[in-house]
């Protein structure tokens, strides 16, 4: 997450060490533990891979067994062999995830975790807070996220603000950008295909002299993607496809002063444009409109910091974290009566300690301090006020314990307290047990937490009064209390199994009140259910995981089910190398039946039959210099929209060829 030598270090010693008594009781099962998703053939290699270490569930690279913790990784290696170029299209097959984006490419995109709010997730991008402060919900939109330049995603599920604060109700997702290492290596991908898509992207990295370095390109343009459903279109008027154009860039420096002081400088930027058919809110109920609507984007998110090792076992880090983020809205674009553009804002400071202690192989303390400064400007013609300025800060401190209390059993715990400038006091936890059974080498897992998501800077002080709508300066945070259960259980040497069953209760969430005036802090809901899942290793070259989750969510107010978390979802990934430099990956996602609006929630509930998709990827090294790939999307062109309202793309083909100089 946020120290990138820190992580290499410690991995590199967690996958030499395998056979040490920090991880002599996991050893015996390592290919099976935790390995979230099925990786490419490691050969009958005994050591810890990169999928079965976790950094987000403690803040420091730990193996997956030592944690009882729900987490996923999607490793560098997964993503690239599934071709996965988007945030939204990797994350479609974590367990416990709904991803929703309305339309294709560069559409709104919101992932519900365990039944909780999609604002109820923490978004971490090489350990910068990526939400927007000036977006209305506090909402992370993961349309604009690019994957080519990631070493890992993980995704851990369950209230995490013991650890990370304000946001974490339903757990976490933390993106990790490439490290250079190694001889200077160039790379440079094209590809193209299905809905006008052409891509590209290109890299340089290396390491010399303690001086380590990755640049990277992307850029992503999917000119005709169809998104509207012909029935919601009047007779005679045209149907509009999504146009959408990325273009990323991230850089990632470091510098090794000595054995014990290095500097890590960070930095990511996006610029996006997305045309879409937006809706005409003259008729009722609103129909598509005539023209196309305007989104840009520009984001940039830095990281600058210093890691100073005094004396061995003590590690700290001492950060400044910067986000920029401005959107601008505009339609739609009639050239006749084009409406002024609404603009926003938003940007964050984060001063940051965090250091940890190594008392004892196996057991070690981390702790921290944050001040997070938060401000939005927007203009919205047409209001009263047409600009906002506003702010708000938070400062907080934490700590956490990892412990061997004796052999084969291991303990997190967390605690964490944040002032807030604006709604005061917040005090959240996490405890995270994990045993391994002798003879049977069944883990037991399990964790409890709290979390909290603070009213936004909109909702605070953005007032709307041509509605009728005022804000709320009182609105405390929205809070939730959740567990989970489970086990892990290796049949041979090929086969693991798991169950983990979760409970989440969530209070004072911010609703409208009873005349729609303004915002308070009214609302109840619960969620509930289970994950399962089923991985196997059929072959030194055949690898596959099943995952199956079921959610089951009440809002506690009306009694009712709530919108876009699915009672019902699998997934299923395979790897197959046939050949030496071939590689096959096979993607099932099923999603069942859920409760949603219609388009413009002039229906307010009705049924999502839900859907079913197949992906295929097959990549051929030709040579150490040149791969060629293709893959197909919704291989049996399902119909399908998530949400309602919003056509999923149909079947698609893509090609490209990879170029590698060293």
């Amino acid at each position: 997450m946020s120290q990138s030598n820190r992580f290499i270090r410690r991995t590199a010693c967690l996958l030499s060490c395998a056979g040490s008594a920090l991880l002599a009781p996991a050893a015996a099962h390592a290919q099976q533990v935790a390995a979230p998703f099925a990786n490419a053939p490691r050969g009958g290699e005994d050591a810890v891979s990169l999928s079965e270490i976790s950094v987000s569930a403690t803040g420091v690279p730990i193996p997956t067994v030592q944690t009882g913790s729900s987490v996923s990784v999607l490793t560098a290696d997964l993503l690239e062999a599934q071709q996965r170029r988007t945030a939204p299209d990797a994350l479609q097959q974590v367990p416990g995830l709904n991803v929703v984006q309305s339309g294709g490419p560069g559409g709104q995109t919101s992932v519900f975790i365990r039944g909780s709010n999609s604002n109820h997730v923490k978004v971490l991008i090489d350990g910068i807070d990526a939400t927007d402060p000036s977006n209305g919900n506090g909402s992370f939109d993961f349309g604009q996220l690019l994957t080519e330049d990631l070493s890992r995603i993980e995704v851990l599920r369950g209230p995490q603000s013991g650890l990370y604060g304000s946001d974490a109700i339903g757990g976490v997702i933390s993106f990790t950008t490439k490290r250079g290492e190694g001889p200077a290596r160039a790379t440079a991908r094209i590809e193209g295909g299905s809905y006008g898509t052409f891509n590209q992207s290109g890299r340089i990295s290396g390491s010399e002299n303690g001086f380590d370095y990755s640049v990277s390109v992307q850029h992503v343009r999917a000119a005709a993607t169809p998104v509207t459903p012909p029935q919601l279109v009047p007779f005679g008027r045209p149907i509009h496809p999504n146009f959408y154009d990325n273009e990323t860039v991230s850089a990632r420096f470091g510098y090794q002063f000595t054995e014990a002081f290095r500097l890590n400088a960070i930095t990511r930027f996006i610029n996006s444009r997305l045309l879409f058919t937006g809706d005409d809110f003259s008729t009722f109920p609103a129909l598509p409109a005539a023209f196309r609507s305007a989104a840009d984007v520009q984001q940039i998110f830095t990281r600058n910091e210093a890691e100073w090792t005094p004396l061995p076992g003590f590690h700290n880090v001492f950060a400044i974290n910067y986000s920029n983020l401005f959107n601008r809205q505009q339609g739609p674009l009639d050239p006749l009566a084009t409406p002024d553009a609404t603009t926003g804002l938003g940007e964050r400071t984060r001063y940051e300690y965090r250091g940890d202690y190594l008392l004892s192989p196996g057991n070690l303390l981390l702790f921290g301090a944050q001040r997070d400064e938060e401000s939005l400007f927007t203009t919205s013609p047409g209001s009263v006020p047409a600009f906002l300025r506003a702010r708000n800060g938070n400062t907080a401190g934490y700590g956490e314990a990892q412990l061997t209390p004796f052999d084969r059993a291991f303990l997190v715990a967390n605690i964490r307290h944040d002032e807030n400038d604006q709604f005061g006091p917040a005090t959240t936890f996490r405890v995270a047990p994990s045993y391994i059974l002798p003879f049977t080498e069944t883990r037991i897992k399990g964790s409890v937490g709290s979390g909290f998501k603070a009213p936004t800077l909109s909702q605070l002080y953005q007032s709307f009064p041509a509605f009728n709508f005022f804000a709320n300066p009182n609105l405390k945070p929205e809070e939730s209390l959740g567990y989970d259960a489970g086990f892990e259980q290796p049949l041979g040497e090929r086969v693991l199994v798991g169950a983990t069953y979760y409970h989440n209760d969530f209070t004072n969430l911010i609703n409208t009140n009873a005349s729609f005036t303004s915002n308070e802090n009214v609302g109840r809901a619960v969620s509930y259910g289970a994950e399962a899942f089923v991985s196997v290793r059929l072959t030194d070259t055949l690898s596959g995981r099943i995952d199956y989750t079921n959610t089951v969510t009440k809002n506690e107010i009306t009694n009712q089910e709530l919108l876009r978390r699915p009672r019902h979802k699998g997934s299923a990934t395979a790897l197959w190398t046939p050949l030496p430099g071939l590689t096959v990956s096979g993607t099932v996602i099923v999603l069942g039946h859920f409760v949603d609006g219609n388009r413009d929630f002039s229906v307010p509930r009705l049924k999502n039959p839900g859907f079913t998709l197949v992906n295929l990827a097959v990549t051929y090294d030709v040579s150490e210099s040149v791969s060629v790939f293709g893959r197909i999307d919704n291989l049996f062109d399902r119909r399908y929209e998530n949400p309602t309202g919003f056509l999923g793309p149909g079947l698609a083909v893509y090609g490209g060829v990879r170029l590698t100089a060293f």
